[in-house]
């Protein structure tokens, strides 16, 4: 099979570079992303490696460059994004690139400590001004105060008592501002600790002002604080310096005050020019900048994964050579070796590198090949558990099977025609979409399984046929095969009436899906509904399974484990086989053999119920007798099969327990050396040989015990058995999701729509209108996101434990190449890794 079903062929290769070609050689290996390297010195610290210099340098590019783009996403700045991909320039160029770097780091940090200087002079003078114009009406308040009974009610009788007889009092003041939210507590610690004796005035700065430390905004108030005496000044000025109150210089003659005031504003409209030719100044470095900041950051990552990747290198001993060792796909060997070529002709190099196959008893790298298409479906694989080495892939089935499952529980042609559109809107515009590079996480998930959901609303769309199912409601296209034998006063009078088979169907089935009458139905609809579907789950969920068993078929053949083949897979598919496919058969029996218009003793009186015939099969019941003129068995010689089927189910118990461990053990006494290839138990998936495909796991590999091996070996067949119980019920999910949708689709119909219909007139036009948006909103949020939601996790749970239990390890671990687009894509923080 090709490298869709399977994993890619690895090979582990040791790469000779000559010193002078290996940063070329490597930076088109990037550009490739087809060769994962290995640490060769794992012992070694990071900070004692041949390139830890250059990754520092790097590292410090990166931060220069993350400054740079810091203060254009604070200006709003576009960052001009072409989506085309630098080469990765040569190590002379870093040169260049920290020199430009450094250059405009240096030139903005200056730009923006003066711009930082001049806004707070301008926040200072703005500031003063508010003060001067303040102030000028206390001061003003204050001249028709001076007379000294006044002055004594303002400072106290204590003032009064210190002062001479005949002499004014001369007050001294402090103006300054304060941020509002503090001026409470600020007025309150004032009054406090200087017992009474100030007097403060404060109003309000109307218009907000701007830090200049952090550009926010900020609600001031200008206050004036009346005070006699040094040492309340002293007080004074210690509480303002502890409440972080600026005080300004202000003059006590009006004269003063208007020369100050002119003054500050006309420093006020030179320091407006300056910003402004500042903050352009700014703007247009800025500008420049953010036309080539994707394509440094994309050349300094690109600079930083090669020396990083060149850390994992050896030297050799004359200190000319790099020695690598990678892992590389099979297929792939001659283009890795044309881009090393070109490596070497970009770098001037005359030695050619040398790019050696070596052979390897460690398990290679799992690499699945991938488009747009089948990612999604293979990332649902691999969270589950990234493949063996070439075992076989699900994902290629699962692009069917997955969404098949899901419909059958999704089962509406409305509800999946919503998710198709949808799927295919993101699919239309996936490249629009893809360039966004958004960081909600939830819209991710929803564009990376863009073709899921596509597939799963037309899947839907296909089992809605099938059910004759839209919103609850019936599509009658061929018309109904049933007619009414009653006349139209029996139907009214009598609520419960019940149709013939034998007399009001016409016999013939219905064209496509089933018959719309079924939808108007009464108390039957449900039990008709849930007969059909709970057999259908059974019957898909008993052939997935089967499926399933065959695919360990291909593992065991391709891995040349006879022993597994022989004694697991045969017994596995046999126990199967004669239970529960034994049981679909009875399904199918019934279905032809039965019927409501057909005579004793294949009417329908004288079906026998599926369940308690595989029942009494199982335990060996001898089945009650049957009705008159009706047989107890299905064909001829039924019981005698259903017998020899259990005694051969059984049978295969004991093989699948004691078979394979007993082979093992014998081969160990005759070998009397390491256990035989493709005899351990996991030698179907690992231990794989890179001398060729079909190797185990070689006489490297660490012989287990025997009682692991009995423990291990009994452990998978109490599972598998138990398991194949427990699956086939697990199935029943189908039908059980499928009966909850219809019956949430119809509660929204009859509750919600169904109100706004029965209303007439204009007035129900509105009404009618609102309770669709309603039921609009109910049936996107809960029917097709909920409920979606619901029937895909248990999709995923029928693929991950159901079906890919039967064959599926899971023990491998994925190729990791090194590749400049995942680097790029994934960050800084890729290379790392």
């Amino acid at each position: 099979m090709g490298s869709l079903f399977r994993s890619e062929e690895m090979a582990l290769c040791q790469l000779f570079l000559q010193s002078e070609a290996a940063y070329a050689c490597v930076s088109e290996l990037g550009e490739l992303g087809l060769v994962q390297f290995r640490d060769l010195n794992p012992d070694v610290n990071a900070f004692q490696r041949k390139f830890v210099n250059e990754v520092r340098r790097c590292d410090e590019m990166e931060r220069k460059l993350r400054y740079l783009e810091k203060e254009i996403k604070k200006d709003g700045i576009p960052m001009l994004d072409t989506g085309e991909s630098p080469e990765a320039p040569q190590p002379r160029e870093m040169i260049d690139l920290e020199a430009t770097f450094e250059k405009l780091e240096n030139e903005l940090r200056e730009v923006n400590q003066n711009a930082e200087a001049l806004k707070r002079n301008f926040l200072e003078l703005t500031e003063l001004k508010h003060i001067l114009r303040k102030t000028q009406v206390f001061f003003d308040e204050m001249a028709d105060n001076q007379n000294e009974d006044e002055q004594a009610q303002l400072l106290g009788e204590e003032a009064v008592r210190a002062s001479q007889p005949g002499q004014n009092l001369k007050l001294g003041f402090v103006a300054g501002v304060i941020l509002r939210e503090r001026l409470p507590a600020f007025e309150r610690m004032l009054w406090r600790a200087c017992r009474g004796n100030v007097f403060l005035r404060q109003a309000m700065i109307e218009t907000p002002l701007e830090d200049p430390t952090n550009g926010d905004q900020v609600h001031k108030s200008v206050f004036i604080i009346f005070f006699q005496g040094d040492q309340l000044k002293t007080r004074v000025k210690k509480i303002c310096e502890g409440f972080r109150a600026t005080l300004y210089p202000c003059p006590e003659a009006p004269a003063d005050r208007r020369e100050m005031a002119m003054g500050v504003m006309t420093r006020i409209e030179d320091l407006n020019t300056v910003l402004g030719q500042t903050q352009d100044h700014r703007h247009r470095v800025l500008v420049a900048a953010a036309k080539n900041l994707k394509n440094w950051f994309v050349k300094v990552r690109k600079i930083k994964a090669i020396y990083h990747t060149l850390n994992l290198f050896n030297l050799d001993v004359t200190q000319k050579c790099l020695i690598a060792e990678c892992w590389v796909p099979l297929l792939d060997i001659e283009t890795i070796q044309l881009a090393l070529r070109r490596g070497t002709e970009r770098s001037g190099s005359s030695v050619p590198p040398i790019l050696n196959r070596m052979q390897t008893f460690e398990n290679p790298p799992t690499y699945n090949r991938t488009n747009k298409f089948t990612k999604a479906f293979q990332a649902l694989i691999d969270a589950y558990g990234v493949a063996s080495y070439r075992e076989m892939n699900p994902a290629p089935y699962t692009i069917i099977t997955f969404p098949f499952l899901f419909a059958v529980m999704f089962g509406d042609l409305g509800h999946g025609a919503i998710m198709a559109l949808f799927g295919l809107w993101m699919i239309r515009k996936e490249k629009g979409l893809a360039a966004q590079k958004t960081d909600n996480e939830i819209w991710n998930i929803f564009f990376g399984g863009r073709y899921i959901i596509f597939l799963m609303g037309v899947f839907s769309m296909y089992t809605g046929m099938i059910y004759n199912d839209i919103f609850s409601k019936s599509l009658n296209i061929f018309g109904s095969h049933w007619q009414m034998s009653y006349n139209k006063s029996t139907v009214m009078e009598n609520k419960y009436l019940q149709l013939s088979p034998k007399e009001d169907y016409e016999g013939s089935p219905y064209p496509f899906g089933m018959d719309p009458i079924w939808q108007v139905a009464g108390s039957n609809k449900i039990i008709f509904h849930n007969a059909y579907k709970m057999k259908i789950s059974i019957i898909f969920g008993v052939i997935h399974m089967v499926f399933g068993v065959v695919m360990s078929w291909h593992n065991h053949t391709y891995f040349r484990n006879r022993i597994s083949l022989i004694y697991e897979f045969i017994p596995q598919l046999m126990f199967l086989l004669l239970l529960f496919f034994y049981m679909v058969l009875l399904m199918f029996i019934k279905w032809i053999k039965f019927a409501a218009t057909n005579e004793k003793p294949y009417s329908e009186a004288c079906a026998p119920s599926i369940l308690i015939t595989f029942i009494d099969m199982v335990l060996f019941n001898t089945p009650k007798p049957a009705p008159k003129d009706c047989e107890v068995y299905m064909f001829w010689g039924q019981h005698f099969v259903q017998v020899l089927f259990v005694l051969l189910a059984l049978g295969c118990i004991p093989i699948m327990l004691f078979a394979k461990p007993m082979l093992i053990m014998q081969a160990r006494k005759l070998a009397n050396v390491q256990p035989i290839a493709g005899a351990s138990s996991d030698a179907e998936t690992g231990g794989v040989s890179n001398g060729g495909p079909h190797g185990g796991g070689g006489p490297h590999e660490e012989e287990e015990e025997m009682s692991e091996i009995f423990i291990h070996q009994s452990i998978h067949t109490i599972e598998y058995v138990l398991g194949s119980v427990s699956h086939t019920a697990s199935y029943l999910r189908l039908w059980a999701l499928s009966l909850a949708h219809a019956q949430l689709a119809e509660v929204l119909w009859t509750m919600v729509l169904s109100i706004g219909l029965k209303q007439e007139g204009w007035f129900g036009g509105v009404i009618l209108t609102c309770v669709f948006g309603f039921w609009a909103i109910l049936t996107v949020g809960i029917l097709v996101l909920m409920e979606g939601l619901s029937a895909f996790l248990h999709t995923l749970r029928l693929h991950w434990v159901e079906f890919q239990s039967k064959f599926y390890k899971g023990q491998g671990y994925a190729f990791q190449p090194f590749s400049f687009d995942a680097i790029i894509e994934n960050g800084s923080a890729a290379v790392e890794e």
